[in-house]
């Protein structure tokens, strides 16, 4: 697949502009065998608004963050092993196109791609991705994934009673199991 970009300079020096990119904040990235695959921005769900975020997709892990200044600094680095990721398409709201749900045990939530052509690019090379390194290391795929946060205005009952309406008296909790 990409094992003959791994150990390449330029490969290397594509992961050092990443980790530049984060800055102090930022793990580090550069592993033996990793490769840089692939960047963009998408879209993710958060508790209160969608928001862009930065995507870096390597052979064996899935790194994003906030963007600062775009292809220049982010922040709030988030690394992913990608043996702990499942993927679920999802259909289109009103407010967002184009969506899938990223689980993993950990945590799991939504992002949408700009076009129909980049979320299928971006599932595409995540599921071969996934799929060599589960067979590289012979581990099963997530089976138990976190539940996904649900935004505040998704619903208006309790999520795990589906009893408790909310109001100003009664707070908006979310159910996580």
């Amino acid at each position: 697949m990409v094992d003959h970009l791994a150990n390449t300079e330029i490969n290397s020096q594509r992961i050092a502009a990443v980790e530049n990119c984060f800055g102090a904040s930022g793990q580090p990235l550069a592993l033996p065998g990793r490769v840089l695959l692939g960047e963009g921005i998408l879209t993710k769900e958060c508790r209160k608004k969608p928001k862009p975020r930065i995507f870096f997709l390597f052979n064996d892990i899935l790194v994003y963050g906030s963007i600062i200044i775009n292809k220049r600094k982010y922040n709030s680095q988030h690394i992913i092993p990608l043996e702990d990721v499942t993927l679920e398409t999802l259909p289109d709201t009103l407010q967002m196109k184009n969506r899938w749900m990223i689980k993993t045990s950990k945590k799991s939530f939504v992002v949408s791609a700009a076009s129909l052509t980049e979320r299928k690019e971006w599932i595409s090379h995540l599921e071969e991705c996934i799929k060599h390194l589960l067979s590289k290391t012979g581990r099963q795929p997530c089976r138990e994934p976190a539940a996904p946060w649900i935004p505040d205005k998704a619903t208006d009952i309790c999520m795990r009673c589906t009893q408790t309406k909310f109001s100003t008296l009664t707070r908006r909790h979310h159910c996580r199991k």
